[in-house]
């Protein structure tokens, strides 16, 4: 486990099909340093490898760190260099089949320290969350049309959530793009929780239900099957997945 001596982070990870798509193109990963949402988007199941790719990096990122043993690292500075590893990759696979021209994929990453502190990397609509003491935080910001008219005063905040165009980008991970993550850090705090979700949880779940669930379930597992029923009694429109993790002290 992620451990500041007394802290302790203990995940879980699910995904779900949904009630509508005919395939899953969201990717997913979890350990004790590090957790990873992706959901990729792009034709003839390019989604599915797009997702997978940035996986595969964030994973390599993993086994680097262990390798490296108990040294210091700065958690944005790998992540960045994950990322821009990811998208080297997709741009290789679009080189080697044309056919998967304009894949892409959002990810939001979070690796900690070893300690209490977290880089958080994120690029895309798929979204970080915190409880902290009984509120909910978005820690991500959506780089999507809709929230850039939102950011600049040109739309009501309330409507972005049900707009028709909430999902077009107007950033994420593609092949032939340099990689532009936001990263910031974090310190966390014992009883925190935390959860990493694709848009298809968040495009049904209100964040009063997000909150609601986070603060009853008493194990991560818990909190992803109840999140995941409820995004798919909500018609399950499209592929969910969600990391959860708890900081105990």
């Amino acid at each position: 486990m992620t451990r500041d001596e007394a802290l302790e982070l203990r995940y879980a990870v699910g995904s779900d099909v949904g009630r509508r798509r005919s395939a899953n193109e969201d990717s997913a990963y979890a350990t004790p340093r590090l957790l990873a949402v992706a959901d990729g988007m792009g034709g003839h199941a390019a989604g599915e490898v797009a997702s997978a790719i940035a996986i595969e990096a964030i994973a390599a990122l993993d086994d680097r760190l262990t390798d490296a043993g108990t040294g210091t690292f700065d958690p944005r500075s790998e992540l960045a260099s994950a990322i821009a590893e990811a998208a080297a990759k997709l741009s290789q696979r679009v080189e080697a089949d044309p056919d998967l021209a304009g894949m892409g994929t959002t990810l939001t990453a979070m690796l900690w320290d070893g300690g209490a502190t977290f880089g958080l990397a994120h690029i895309g609509d798929s979204r970080g969350y915190l409880l902290r003491d009984g509120e909910l935080t978005q820690l991500t910001r959506d780089h999507t049309m809709v929230q850039t008219l939102v950011d600049e005063g040109k739309l009501p905040a309330e409507l972005a959530a049900r707009h028709p165009s909430r999902s077009v980008l107007v950033k994420a991970l593609l092949a032939g793009q340099p990689a532009e993550p936001d990263l910031t850090l974090h310190t966390g705090r014992p009883g925190d929780r935390y959860l990493l979700c694709s848009d298809g949880l968040t495009d049904v779940a209100e964040p009063e239900e997000i909150r609601e669930v986070l603060s009853s379930a008493d194990a991560p597992a818990d909190a992803v099957q109840r999140l995941i029923d409820r995004a798919n009694e909500g018609g399950g429109p499209d592929n969910i997945t969600c990391v959860v993790a708890y900081l105990d002290g």
